[in-house]
């Protein structure tokens, strides 16, 4: 009998130093989170964290360049593939308006992709201007984005408004406003930029056989 206590506590004894010698893992990922070892040190911390923004910052060109993939290979088959993921349409289609602005060559990699977004409406001279300013200042996005429009502002003052009254329904307007707020930006602002981004894809895309914009974007 105490033959077999010593064995129990031998094997019990074994499985805590196996355990004890174990590496601790200090993240633990998974598909809906990510679980942080409580003695994982700052510089460790901070440096996890700067390869998860690496990582979303490349998802959105990966997207991008797969929307457009789709897009040219398969035609109209792609929006079978974009259901499946469960991500939202629009989101992806402003990637792939932004990869198609952006030729590999002229994305950097020391700026985000939201740095690039700012400029997809601008002609690619502009856009690397404007690209390699705010990489050798290092400027933010929305630094980035205050300096462009404080350089259109003057020209804009020449260049005479007009008024576009759409009409549409109730429920859009209502989505169109929410995400004006979430991206907090004014209104008007918001759906003028929407437009021009719409656009500056549209005519990037080359012609079309005549079709309209508004046919291809209701198309899409």
């Amino acid at each position: 009998m105490a033959s077999t206590d010593g064995l129990q506590a031998t094997e019990r004894e074994l499985r805590t130093s196996s355990s004890a010698m174990a590496p601790r893992r200090p993240v633990r990922p998974t598909a809906t989170g990510i679980c942080f070892d409580p003695l994982l040190s700052f510089e460790s911390w901070s440096a996890i964290g700067a390869r998860i923004a690496g990582h979303a910052n490349a998802s959105a060109w990966w997207l991008g360049d797969w929307i457009a993939f789709g897009r040219m290979k398969y035609g109209r088959r792609y929006t079978e593939a974009i259901s499946t993921t469960g991500l939202d349409y629009q989101t992806l289609r402003n990637y792939a308006c932004v990869a198609r602005r952006f030729e590999p060559s002229r994305r950097r990699a020391d700026l985000s992709f939201q740095h690039h977004a700012e400029l997809a409406a601008l002609p690619d001279a502009l856009q690397d201007s404007w690209l390699a300013q705010a990489a050798a200042g290092h400027w933010s996005k929305a630094e980035l984005r205050r300096r462009v429009r404080a350089s259109i502002e003057p020209l804009a003052a020449c260049d005479p408004t007009r008024t576009v009254r759409l009409a549409v329904a109730a429920s859009r307007e209502r989505q169109w406003r929410q995400a004006a707020e979430r991206s907090e930006r004014d209104f008007g602002a918001w759906a003028a930029q929407a437009l021009d981004d719409a656009a500056s894809a549209a005519l990037a895309e080359g012609p079309a056989g005549g079709t309209s914009l508004t046919a291809r974007i209701g198309r899409d």
